[in-house]
C-alpha cells in the first residue's frame, strides 16, 4: 500500500524512474487532503548497470540510483525512503483475459466482493513459472449479457463477467530490480509500468475516451499504451530507443559513442530535408581526440533511418489492434527522444496521425525542467501515489487496487528484506 510521509499538514509523494540512460527521482508534495500535489524536488544521474530498462549490473545500478536520490534530497532537505517505481524493459508482455462468476448475493445486487470474484477470475490463465503478474486492468464488465459497463456495483443481475487487461514481467527482472532499489534504501510503495505512468501525467479523460497513443522515446526502448473509449487496448515496449541513434551515429561517423551523443544533441534532425546541403561540422571542435569534418546531412541521414525503424515497429503494433492511422486524439510523444528537431513532423508522417510533444504541466512547479517530456514518467509516479493514497479514480481504476496491495513488488520486498545487512 502507499505510504506518505507526514510533515505536519502535509503528504510527500516520490516517483522514482528507472530509465536506460538516466535515473531521474521527482519528489511531490500535497498540501490539502483536497488539493493536487506539487513538485518541490527532482534529482537525476546517469543510469549505471542498466541497458534496455533491464538490471545488468546490481552494484552500478544500486549507485545511480543512489546519486539521483541523494541530489532530490539535498534539494528538498528531506530523507527519502520510500518510492513509486517505474517499471519498462522489453520483457514485458500483456494479453487480455476474460473472467465470469455467478453473483453472490440471493437478491442478485452486484457487490465489490463480486467484482473482486470476477477481476481474480480472470487471472486463471497460464503463466510460465518464470514470469509474474504486475498488473490486472479492468477493461469493462458485462452484466447477464449487457455489455459496455464501467461499474458494476449496485447493478442486479444472475451473472458477472469482466474483460481484463493482464500486464506481466519476467520474475527475475522484478528481483534484481527490487534488490537494487532496496539496496540504495528505499521501500518501494507500488511498481507502475513506465508508459502508464506517462500516460497518468500528460492525457486527459478526453483524449482516453476518443482514441490516443502514448508514445515514450527513451534511451534504450520505447514504450507505448493505447487508449480508447477509455480503456486501456494495448501496451508494448520495443527494444529500441533514443541510444541505438548514438550508436548509429558512433559507427557511420567513425567515432566515440560520447562524441556522437553531442553531435546528436547539438546538431541531431530528424529529417533530412530540414538540413541545407552543403552544412559541415567539424568533429574536432566537438571533441580534441576527434578529426575530419561531416555533413550534416550525413548525420541527419542516420537518425532519420532508425526513427523510421522504430516508426515502423510503432505502427505494427497499432495495426495489430486495427488502429493504425485510426486514433482520433492521435499520438503523444514523450522521453528523451522526443525533443529531436524534426521528430514530431517525421512521426506525423510515418504514422498517419496527429502528433503532438507530450509535457507533464499538470502539476504545479517552480522547478522548469520537470515540465520536459523526459520526465513525463516520473511525474506520473508522483501523480500515481497521490492518487492511490486518496482514493482518488487513477489509469488503473478503483478495483484494480485491491490486486495491486499483493502483487508481485509485495511479496519479492519480503524475500529481499531477509537478504540485506
Amino acid at each position: 500500500m502507499i505510504r506518505e510521509i507526514k510533515m505536519a499538514k502535509e503528504q510527500i509523494f516520490i516517483g522514482l524512474d528507472v530509465g536506460s540512460s538516466v535515473i531521474r527521482v521527482v519528489v511531490g508534495k500535497q498540501e490539502s487532503e483536497l488539493g493536487a500535489a506539487s513538485v518541490v524536488g527532482v534529482g537525476e544521474a546517469s543510469s549505471g548497470g542498466i541497458r534496455r530498462g533491464v538490471i545488468v549490473d546490481i552494484d552500478e545500478a544500486v549507485s545511480a540510483i543512489s546519486e539521483a536520490l541523494e541530489k532530490a534530497e539535498r534539494m528538498t532537505g528531506l530523507t527519502l525512503d520510500h518510492a513509486v517505481v517505474s517499471v519498462g524493459g522489453a520483457q514485458i508482455t500483456s494479453q487480455e483475459s476474460h473472467g465470469v462468476v455467478a453473483i453472490a448475493r440471493a437478491d442478485g445486487e452486484i457487490t465489490e466482493n463480486d467484482v473482486v470474484r470476477v477481476v481474480d477470475a480472470s487471472q486463471a490463465i497460464s503463466i510460465p513459472p518464470n514470469r509474474e503478474i504486475l498488473h490486472v486492468i479492468p477493461k469493462t464488465f458485462v452484466v447477464d449479457g449487457q455489455s459496455g459497463i464501467k461499474d458494476p456495483v449496485g447493478m442486479s443481475g444472475i451473472r458477472l463477467e469482466v474483460d481484463t487487461q493482464i500486464i506481466q514481467a519476467s520474475v527475475p527482472f522484478i528481483k534484481n530490480l527490487t534488490k537494487a532499489i532496496l539496496q540504495a534504501g528505499l521501500e518501494i510503495d507500488d511498481l507502475v509500468l513506465a508508459p502508464l505512468a506517462a500516460a497518468q501525467s500528460v492525457l486527459t479523460k478526453k483524449q482516453k475516451e476518443l482514441g490516443v497513443c502514448v508514445l515514450d522515446l527513451g534511451g534504450g526502448t520505447t514504450s507505448m499504451v493505447v487508449f480508447e473509449e477509455g480503456d486501456l487496448i494495448l501496451s508494448s515496449i520495443l527494444p529500441v530507443g533514443s541510444m541505438h541513434i548514438t550508436n548509429d551515429l558512433a559507427i557511420g561517423l567513425r567515432s566515440s559513442v560520447d562524441t556522437a551523443e553531442k553531435v546528436k544533441l547539438q546538431y541531431g534532425v530528424a529529417e533530412v530535408r530540414e538540413v541545407k546541403k552543403d552544412a559541415e561540422i567539424d568533429l574536432g571542435k566537438i571533441d580534441k581526440q576527434e578529426e575530419g569534418r561531416v555533413s550534416v546531412k550525413h548525420i541527419a541521414e542516420i537518425i532519420e533511418a532508425r526513427l523510421e525503424e522504430i516508426f515502423d515497429l510503432v505502427n505494427k503494433q497499432l495495426k495489430s489492434i486495427n488502429r493504425d492511422g485510426q486514433l482520433p486524439s492521435g499520438v503523444i510523444l514523450t522521453g528523451g527522444g522526443a525533443k529531436l528537431p524534426g521528430v514530431l513532423e517525421l512521426a506525423k508522417k510515418q504514422l498517419r496521425l496527429p502528433v503532438v510533444l507530450g509535457t507533464p504541466g499538470t502539476l504545479a512547479t517552480v522547478i522548469d525542467r520537470v515540465n520536459e517530456p523526459q520526465f513525463a514518467t516520473a511525474v506520473g509516479l508522483v501523480m500515481w501515489g497521490n492518487e492511490f493514497l486518496l482514493g482518488r479514480s487513477r489509469t488503473v481504476n478503483k478495483f484494480a487496487r485491491k490486486f495491486l496491495e499483493h502483487d508481485t513488488v509485495n511479496k519479492l520486498r519480503k524475500w529481499f528484506k531477509s537478504f540485506l545487512p
